[in-house]
């Protein structure tokens, strides 16, 4: 009796650190998200970001003088994710939130943001299960 009792704890103990060894493992430990940003030399930023199946956001505060932002965003070798810029002004208010998803039409935004308080604006770009690389530009409105 005892030595099936023993067969039977080595037994569970092995499949216990078996499935704790598998289960452990996961491709998500490697995703991963890279946001840069470059400042122009009138005050215009932009930048690139890349992705491995990660998710991550960057917010960025940039001096706008005028009431509104020319913009433009595109997404390239892009098999999944989603790209989003928030806009928002010097008083907090929202005056820009457009995305890209991955692998669909368009891939591509560009324009001019909705009229806002001048002085100091965020902007955040958020990556989502982005797996792909791409740019974006700010650059004070008309």
């Amino acid at each position: 009796m005892k030595t099936s009792n023993f067969k039977l704890l080595t037994l569970l103990t092995a499949l216990t650190l078996f499935m704790a060894t598998f289960s452990s493992c996961s491709s998500d430990d490697d995703s991963s998200v890279n946001i840069t940003v470059n400042e122009g030399p009138s005050g215009d930023i932009g930048g690139d970001f890349t992705g491995n199946g990660g998710s991550g956001s960057r917010t960025i505060n940039w001096t706008n003088n005028l009431a509104t932002a020319d913009y433009n965003a595109d997404i390239t070798a892009t098999a999944l994710g989603r790209f989003q810029m928030v806009v928002r002004d010097a008083n907090g208010t929202i005056v820009l939130d457009r995305s890209l998803n991955g692998g669909t039409e368009p891939d591509s935004i560009d324009g001019v943001t909705s009229a806002g308080e001048p002085g100091n604006w965020t902007v955040t770009i958020i990556l989502t299960s982005f797996k792909g690389d791409g740019s974006y530009s700010l650059s004070a409105g008309d």
